[in-house]
Formats: structure tokens, sequence, C-alpha cells
């Protein structure tokens, strides 16, 4: 390993020409390293940069000039570069993304990192994020690591000094992302949610208002836990409440499994040497194998709009590409046959200021989530079971959840896949 102040790092003796860089995402984001890329690229022809999300503001339009942006879906600030198209996107999986670095499906030459300073056994934990790092690292030619000394050491996934080849260290604020302000709306999804949330369930949700929302009810629970792909603040809350416990799970018992930790500086004090989380890789965090042995599991994922006869968009309204394919059929499918569990999809019945149905006729997307994995759909108006029902049956109780602006239309809709029943 060589050690590499950042003043002196200079990409051009790391990088070759149609170098294809994996960087760490969300606020595992490597920033000093992007700052160094932004700059420097212009001088190195034909990079492209895979980044899974993007919340540091560093990515823009105007920055991402220097390189070929790449990503599984357009998360955080990549939304402005989808709209810009500067983006390629890559329909996947979140649980696929490891596996494709390992076989060169998505290509690493170049692996940019973050982790904290090294414990003294010489390896370093990988801080906030966890899910595809490793797999990044194995497949990189190079490995280059902001070493930040503002990183939390968590416990889980290790990588040793000497598969890193280059070391900058640095002591900056990691990148946070802010709790999101919780309106009436997102109370109204979340109170809806909650109902399928009892004692002893086992917990994977994303991080949002109504996910904030959702973990704000559940002060009353008891022995909740948590096996997800992502964590943020809220968990802190129901940990030192003493909700979430992790006792009744049957692997992993005690302890709150994630892939990455998206929050802020309390989160982060919170996680640190804290071994009641742990991170790992997706290869845990969505195998069907481990999801499989979590009774009461409950998923809880979001989405663009869901059509009369379940079907989810994730990923795209009309021309704009807002979302990703993600985690969610991992998880979906998952809360869906876990026994006591549930697989919830929660959204606004509108959008664009009720001037548009969430809840439609035909989607205007792709389909993220297909409508035989598809369990339950909430809104502000309430659940619609679907595990079971005929389409006919689906679409009279996704109708009751639409907006009453919107109902009319879609009965008719409705009434036309009774006709024919299917």
């Amino acid at each position: 390993m060589t050690a590499i102040p950042l003043a002196d790092l200079d990409l051009r003796t790391v990088l070759r020409p149609g170098d294809r860089i994996v960087a760490g995402q969300a606020c595992g984001e490597p920033t000093s390293l992007i700052e160094a890329l932004i700059e420097q690229g212009p001088d190195i022809p034909d990079l492209s940069l895979f980044i899974a999300t993007s919340f540091s503001g560093l990515l823009t339009p105007a920055t991402a000039e220097a390189f070929r942006a790449v990503s599984m879906g357009a998360i955080g600030a990549l939304r402005a570069l989808a709209k810009a198209h500067l983006l390629d996107v890559i329909p996947c999986h979140v649980s696929r993304v490891g596996p494709m670095l390992e076989t060169g499906a998505i290509p690493c030459d170049v692996a940019f990192i973050q982790v904290p300073p090294a414990d003294p056994d010489g390896t370093h934990s990988l801080g906030l994020i966890s899910d595809h790092v490793l797999a990044a690292v194995r497949a990189a030619r190079t490995v280059v690591a902001e070493v930040n000394d503002r990183v939390p050491r968590t416990a889980g996934e290790r990588i040793a000094a000497a598969d890193i080849d280059y070391a900058v260290e640095v002591s900056l604020d990691p990148v946070q992302v802010s709790p999101a302000p919780i309106t009436e709306l997102d109370q109204s999804i979340a109170g809806h949610v909650a109902e399928f949330i009892g004692d002893g369930s086992v917990l994977q949700v994303g991080v949002g208002a109504v996910p904030d929302a959702v973990l704000r009810l559940l002060g009353d629970r008891r022995d909740l836990g948590v096996h997800s792909g992502m964590l943020g603040d809220g968990l802190v809350d129901l940990v030192e409440a003493g909700v979430i416990t992790n006792a009744r799970k049957a692997i992993d018992t005690g302890v709150s499994i994630t892939g990455a930790l998206i929050g802020t500086d309390r989160l982060y004090r919170f996680a640190d040497g804290n071994d009641r989380i742990r991170m790992c890789a997706t290869a845990y965090t969505h195998d069907p194998a481990v999801l499989a042995r979590l009774d009461r599991l409950v998923t809880i994922n979001s989405a663009v709009e869901v059509d009369l006869t379940g079907q989810v968009n994730a990923e795209q309204s009309g021309s704009a590409y807002l979302g990703g394919t993600g985690g969610q059929v991992d998880f979906v499918r998952a809360g869906a046959r876990s026994p006591g569990g549930h697989a919830v999809i929660a959204l606004p019945a509108t959008a664009r200021g009720g001037t548009v149905s969430r809840i439609t006729g035909a989607l205007s997307g792709p389909v993220t989530t297909a409508r035989s994995d598809v369990d339950v759909i909430v809104t502000e108006f309430g659940a619609a079971e679907l595990a079971g029902r005929t389409l006919a049956e689906r679409a009279r109780r996704l109708v009751a959840i639409a907006h009453p602006d919107f109902r009319d239309d879609l009965e008719r809709a409705a009434r036309e896949i009774q006709r024919r029943g299917f």
C-alpha cells in the first residue's frame, strides 16, 4: 500500500485511458477521490464511473462531463444526470451488482472506496457502505482508498491493508442525509403500513419520509428485528427505546443487519464500534436463502405507480427516469413468502400536485416488480391485500385505495378487467 497525501494525488499515475471506475455509494462515497476525478478526469480519455447512488452534491451535469456516469438507477443526484441524458442505466437488482462485478459483466478496472483508519490487526472496516465494495475490490486492477478518520468503525465486512494499492488519508465529514420532513400525507400512509407490523417482526425499510413515519409509530411494539439493505437515523430511536432488540430473529440474534448506513452524525456515532449493527454485502442482505430463514419479515418499499393488476413501476414516469430496480424484488419476494410476514409497497395516491393518479389503468414505465410477486399496496386511503386475489378482485381493491378524484375512470378500467377476467 502506498500512502499519498491528498494534495499530491495525481490520478494520471493511477488511471489509464478507458478505465472503468467503481466507487462507493451513498454516505460511503469517497468524496475526495470523486473531487479529484472531476478535476483531473478531463486529462484522461474515455473514463467511466459506476456509482449506485450519490448524495454528496458533487455529481452534476457540469462535473460529469469529465467521464461517463453509469448506475443501476437515478437516485439522489443521479436523477439530474439522467434528466440531462448523462447517465447510462444498467437495469439490475442490487443483489446482482456484486456478482456482475466479479464476472466482469460490470467492468471494474479501478475501485474508489472509503474506509476508516486500520484497526490494530491491520484491517479496515468498510465504514458506512458494504454492499458490493469487496466485490469491486476483488475485481479491480487498482484499489484507491480514502482513509477518513471521521468515518465510523463498523462491525462486519473487512478489507486488509494489503488489498489497498493507494491510501489517501483525509479528515472529512462523510456525506450526511438528513431525515426528510414528515407530512400529514406521510403519516396517513405510515399508519396503514404499521398495521402489518407486530411484535417480533423483522423489518426491511429504506430511508425517507414514509419509512421514518412508520418507525415513529412502532414505539409500542416489542422485540422488533432488522434485516435491511439500508438504515437511517430512525433506527437509533427504536434501539434506544428498547423496541428493536433482534431478540426473536432465528439468525443474527441480537444484531441489526444492513449494507448501508444513510443518515447523519447521530447514526454514525451510534454505529461506531457498535457490534449490534453488522455491515454485510448484498450477497447476505439480499440472499434468498438467508431471507427465507426470517419469520415475520415485513418489507417496505416504494413505487412510482401501480396498475390495477398489481404491477409495480419503481423506475420511470414517462420519459423521466426517477428511481431504479434496487433491492425491491428481492425483498418483496422474501416478505411475501415469510411466515407471518408481508411485503408492502407504499406510495401516495397522486403525483404532480394531485393531478395524476399513481394507481393507474396502465403503467407509464417499466414493470419493476411483477404482479405475481406483489403482496400489499398501501396509499393514504388504505391497504389493498392482493396475494391470492383474482385480477378482477385486485382491480376492485386498488380502486378503493386510489384518490377519489380518479376512481370513476379507474372503475371503468376495472370493469373491463372484470368483464374479461384478466
